[in-house]
């Protein structure tokens, strides 16, 4: 198989053509075909379109594809005449329930259905019998058939590429399908690369010809690179409509890559056989435009270019309807709010949405970071912590007391942690390194295999494993072993592209992660050896992720009426499970403010459903590499899925209809059957609110060039759910060190909607830093909150646009002037600012010995956790559950010798103890199913 080493890739992104604009090819007609010269190399599209037929409704419908280890739905078509169907029968396992995963799909019969339009009506192969030039107009000429007649003409004056027209008058009535069949073919070993949305990429080729629709379409194209030119068929962009949403329902073309021959050929059909549009009357003529792409650049680019320059996807979104530092505070707020379904007794978020009576985490870092960076004990204690005994206690990261519950397979054991290893070792790097268990916990999990959400069994003994504990020891064996197996990994992943679904280190082809290289951590590891090679990788595995963000409709220059007569769109799933309709204004809004360019579906299996999730934790990462690789369209991309989209906590996906119903405030604070326009899945509010901190973040690192820069770790969650960690180590404010972020809720007020900022501290001065989301200048008044910052006659320096611009003084408020998508910053020296639980925390004190025990009555662990200065806690807890006890009680000593018993009387059997000094002793005595009581020694837990 050809390789590419990813340095030559990095370099052709460099060399290549610009996104922008590209030279007019040259086209001409040479044996009756079109040819296009590109690179010196000429590709010829022949005249040939094959119309399929039918008389009846072929019953057009998704079905499981049966494509080996990818859950991938597929468009389908019942076969004529009762022929027999070509189709797999695929057997729905446990984890293919709750939202995105449609019955009517999975559940429904696959005989005498069809995967191939081909199969499923007459085919009619008809080529021109004549071209003729007139000025930049080829005109095809075809010869009459008995069902219709065929009129096309080539606008070779069209930019980017050349416009294919046609105009379809059928004979009869029937069912038709137009297909442009005349692109050049190639034998998959003879291209670089292939492309077909959403799930074929790098050199994954499709095992039959599978047709995906417009509604599925990033852009409306498949794609084919040679190694030196990329091809395809694409849709013009009046040919897909911005309103309504794009769905099955309304897709009104299909594209597709292998042709029945098993060649790489881009095919493009219109309609669709059995679709909108379709069914046609004698002498109703059909119309239809596509582009003949020839495109000097690899596929991504081609992609970008597409992108750009077709479907008008710039930097298109502004903060509009709030400032991220607004719904940030609105999100944290809403997450310890009773509506945030946080269920303290199992210590996790309600997963009703998919699985009844469960409750779900992603990561104890989420609050951590939270708590700290907002200075909020709140949320640290409500929150945080209690999570993180969750995820070091449970086995899964959902866990459901239901023993017969099967739906994406739950766990009610105490096997954990649960935590990944990248968990472990940021608690241990957050907790000052005074944690040894934690520690030995992470290093413990190496060579584990382990499933810690749904039945993905992941090893711990990898590339990735090595630099978190790197990171945690400072020993040189982990980032040597760390270089050396990423060095493999890339050979491996990167300059040997996957044909099939089996990538090394992926956690499944399910979630976009799972199929591109592991971008975001090569990042992680470029950002520690500053070796450009693992940054080359990390913008080639971005780049193809960015192939998974819509890209079109383009968005129309006028407003969009929604909420028609004061109703939101009903998500039908919810409406299966008796949510009631939700009631929003009728308004005019902008199209920007709807689109969902640069938004991905949810996954594989869940696309046919999910048009956008709102969960864009890719973004920040695609931030930063664009940043150090210099690629605009990974910048543009990460803004898009962020800027301008809610106010609070918005839920999870665009389905449906266009609707502003998940812009407003009061959205998520409806009750739970009373959310009806999208799925609310209450473990996702906290790790929205650490992606939103960390593009706020990186934001301010990339505009000031890196001068304003935050150390991090690394919250790992499970699936995409990836981000930065701040807030446990100091950084640099441009020339100043030692700096602290911290950001309390309110402590700024603005009259400007479009400014983001960060804040940060250091003895009596405070930083600011204002990111410009509009193209014009913003001129603001800012005021500090009193509760925070103590000021009289303080003296402020300016940065604008990373140059020193002047001082002022203020006594609590200011005037701010920022550039069009430009960056002011500020030092405020001569303030007293309130100190808080995050100083206490971050105070590191001695570790504790003896901090962890595992005891052989019921199988008991013990540990206390070190909180620098603001507590020590132990955490005590039985893997034993509730068909051996019936109820187990704790008796422990306090700091004057007297006892005190907790008795807990429900599984899981935990105890919490807040302690006055370092150490505890203790004992556990449990109540079997028997009535017999039996009790362990007592033990002491640290010093």
């Amino acid at each position: 198989m050809r390789k590419i080493n990813i340095i030559l890739y990095a370099l052709f992104l460099l060399i290549s053509v610009s996104c922008k604009k590209t030279d007019q090819l040259p086209v001409e007609i040479h044996n009756n075909q079109i040819e296009i010269t590109s690179l010196e190399k000429v590709y010829s599209f022949t005249t040939e379109f094959t119309i399929i037929y039918t008389d009846s409704d072929p019953n057009i419908a998704a079905r499981p594809g049966g494509i080996d280890n990818v859950s991938y739905n597929v468009i389908t078509w019942e076969t004529p005449n009762g022929m027999q169907g070509d189709l797999k029968e695929v057997k729905r396992n446990d984890s293919q329930g709750g939202d995105g995963f449609d019955d009517r799909i999975l559940d429904a019969t696959t005989k005498e259905r069809t995967p191939i339009i081909y199969n499923a009506g007459e085919n009619m192969v008809i080529k021109a019998q004549s071209l003729e030039q007139v000025g930049d107009t080829i005109h095809l000429t075809f010869p009459e058939n008995e069902k219709f007649s065929l009129e096309a003409y080539v606008d070779v004056s069209a930019k980017p590429f050349p416009k294919l027209s046609y105009s379809f008058i059928p004979k009869i009535a029937g069912y038709f399908s137009i297909g442009y069949t005349g692109a050049p073919k190639l034998n998959i070993d003879e291209t670089e690369e292939i492309w077909q949305p959403l799930i074929w990429q790098e050199k994954r080729f499709p095992e039959k010809p599978f047709m995906t629709l417009a509604y599925r379409t990033p852009i409306p194209t498949t794609l084919v690179h040679d190694g030196k030119n990329t091809i395809g068929v694409l849709a013009a962009s009046e040919e897909f409509p911005f309103n309504p949403l794009p769905l099955l329902e309304n897709s009104r073309f299909g594209v597709m890559l292998r042709n029945l021959n098993g060649e790489a050929q881009p095919q493009l059909f219109a309609p669709v056989l059995g679709g909108v549009e379709s069914k046609m009357e004698a002498a109703q003529a059909y119309n239809f435009s596509s582009y003949l792409v020839v495109h000097p650049a690899s596929i991504t680019q081609t992609y970008e270019h597409i992108a750009y320059n077709i479907f008008g996807f710039d930097d298109y979104r502004k903060n509009e309807i709030a400032s991220l530092n607004d719904v940030f505070e609105n999100i944290v707020e809403y997450s310890m709010s009773q509506n945030a379904w946080y269920v303290d007794s199992l210590k996790g978020y309600a997963y009703s949405t998919d699985v009844p009576g469960a409750v779900k985490n992603v990561s104890s870092l989420n609050p951590l970071e939270i708590s700290l960076v907002t200075d909020d004990k709140d949320m640290f204690d409500k929150r945080a912590y209690p999570i993180m005994e969750y995820i070091i206690s449970r086995e899964k990261f959902l866990f459901s007391l239901d023993p017969e519950q099967k739906i994406q397979q739950p766990s009610r054991k105490m096997y954990g942690p649960a935590a990944p290893l990248s968990e472990l070792t940021t608690l241990y790097n957050t907790l000052g390194k005074k944690n040894d268990f934690l520690l030995q916990m992470a290093k413990d999990e190496v060579g584990k295999v382990k499933a810690r959400n749904l039945d993905v069994k992941m090893s711990s003994d990898n590339w990735m494993s090595a630099m978190y504990l790197y990171k945690a020891t400072g020993e040189s064996k982990y980032i040597e072993k760390a270089k050396t197996l990423a060095d493999e990994y890339i050979n491996e992943r990167i300059n040997e592209k996957p044909v099939n679904f089996t990538d090394p280190l992926s956690e499944g082809a399910f979630f976009w992660t799972g199929l591109t290289p592991r971008w975001i951590q090569l990042l992680e590891l470029y950002e520690l050896t500053k070796d450009k090679k693992y940054l080359d990788a990390a913008q080639y595995g971005a780049r193809h992720y960015t192939m998974f963000t819509w890209m079109s409709p383009q968005i129309p220059d006028k407003n969009i009426t929604v909420n028609k007569d004061g109703k939101a769109p009903v998500y039908w799933y919810l409406a299966s499970k008796g949510h009631t309709p939700m009631y929003y204004p009728e308004e005019q809004v902008p199209a920007w403010r709807l689109s969902e360019m640069g938004l991905t579906p949810e996954s594989t299996g869940t696309s046919t459903g999910h048009r956008a999730i709102f969960m864009a934790n890719y973004a920040p990462w695609m931030l930063r590499v664009g940043y150090y690789a210099n690629d605009q369209l990974l910048k543009d991309v990460a803004k898009s899925a962020i800027i301008g989209r809610y106010r609070n906590f918005p839920g999870y996906h665009i389905n449906t209809a266009r609707t502003t119903a998940y812009e407003k405030f009061d959205y998520p604070y409806h009750k739970h059957k009373e959310l009806s326009v999208n799925s609310f899945h209450y473990n996702h509010i906290l790790p929205m609110a650490s992606m939103l901190l960390d593009y706020l973040v990186t934001d301010a690192f990339v505009r000031s060039e890196g001068k304003i820069n935050f150390p991090s770790e690394f919250i790992e969650g499970y699936a995409y759910l990836q981000n930065k960690f701040y807030g446990s180590e100091k950084g640099d404010f441009y020339d100043e060190k030692g700096v602290q972020l911290w950001m309390p809720k309110k402590l700024l007020a603005m009259d400007n909607l479009e400014l983001n900022y960060i804040t940060a501290r250091k003895d009596d001065k405070m930083y600011i830093a204002f990111t410009n989301q509009s193209n014009k200048i913003v001129k603001t008044r800012v005021s500090l909150n009193s509760e925070y910052v103590d000021i009289e006659n303080a003296q402020g320096k300016i940065w604008k646009d990373n140059v020193v611009d002047g001082e002022f003084s203020t006594s609590g408020s200011f005037d701010v002037e920022v550039s069009p998508n430009g960056i002011t910053a500020v030092v405020i020296d001569g303030v007293h600012l309130k100190k808080g639980f995050q100083e206490s925390i971050l105070a590191h004190d001695e570790k504790i010995d003896n901090s962890y025990k595992v005891l052989d009555f019921g199988n008991t662990k013990a540990m206390i956790f070190n909180l620098g200065n603001y507590a020590k806690r132990a955490y005590i807890y039985l893997q034993d559950d509730d068909s051996k006890w019936s109820s187990v009680s704790l008796t422990y000593k306090n700091d004057k010798g007297a006892e005190k018993t907790i008795i807990d009387q429900d599984y899981p059997y935990e105890f919490t103890i807040p302690l006055e000094n370092t150490g505890l002793e203790f004992m556990i005595s449990g109540n079997d199913l028997d009535g017999k009581v039996s009790k362990s020694s007592w033990q002491v837990l640290g010093e």
